[in-house]
């Protein structure tokens, strides 16, 4: 009877993390668009629906120590609880630097658009995705997909180098372009960090599969 709740009360955990990263993921995509489309007013709605994901980091913390505390969980078990307690805190972080994209969005709008956004989409939208997958991961107990997310982080590293390099011609050309320029390599950062969130997820998936921690570590080489 006890295990029986013990286990629902996991499951039901599982399913708040799921929310809480379903409304993460939106952040992203709705912050994308609201810069894209220069939309002041769904960039706005982004900031203020962060409180929501707010809420969901603070309630899955306690509902976590709750169980830590009223069924001192071993093996498995307790990796699934702290992982999830981590797994938040990633998301939280993720939902805030969203924020940070529709600030720099609203201050982007005061300005004529520097250039067409064709970089930034994509380093966002591969970002999204690698939550996403961290996330689904997760769910499926799978560490070949966790260690997928880590191998696409490169990607968008090479999009940002891609992007600063652009910006920087901007600026050298044309003084009258930096304001815009930094604000863009801002955001380009806040993305870039939104995949490291997402790998930094895949490692507590892979410690929750394995029981092997990877942070830190260097690869190995492929052959």
């Amino acid at each position: 009877m006890i295990q029986r709740h013990f286990d629902e009360e996991l499951a039901e955990l599982k399913t708040k993390l799921l929310r809480m990263a379903g409304l993460a993921e939106d952040q992203i995509d709705k912050a994308l668009a609201a810069l894209v489309t220069r939309d002041v007013t769904l960039a706005r709605e982004v900031i203020e629906r962060d409180h929501k994901v707010n809420a969901f980091d603070v309630e899955i913390d306690e509902d976590c120590i709750q169980l830590l505390a009223l069924h001192q969980p071993a093996a498995r078990d307790l990796r699934l609880v702290t992982t999830a307690m981590k797994i938040a805190t990633e998301l939280e972080r993720i939902s805030d630097l969203a924020e940070n994209v529709c600030e720099r969005a609203i201050e982007l709008n005061e300005e004529p658009q520097l250039k067409p956004y064709i970089d930034i989409p994509r380093m966002g939208n591969q970002a999204r995705i690698m939550v996403k997958e961290s996330i689904d991961a997760f769910v499926k107990d799978d560490a070949a997909l966790a260690r997928k997310v880590l191998m696409n982080d490169d990607l968008v590293d090479e999009l940002m180098e891609q992007l600063f390099r652009e910006l920087l011609s901007f600026m050298i050309e044309d003084p009258r372009t930096i304001s815009r320029a930094i604000r863009l390599s801002f955001i380009a950062k806040y993305l870039e960090r939104m995949a490291d969130h997402a790998t930094n997820i895949a490692e507590l998936v892979v410690y929750l599969v394995e029981g092997r921690i990877i942070r830190h570590t260097v690869p190995p080489v492929s052959s």
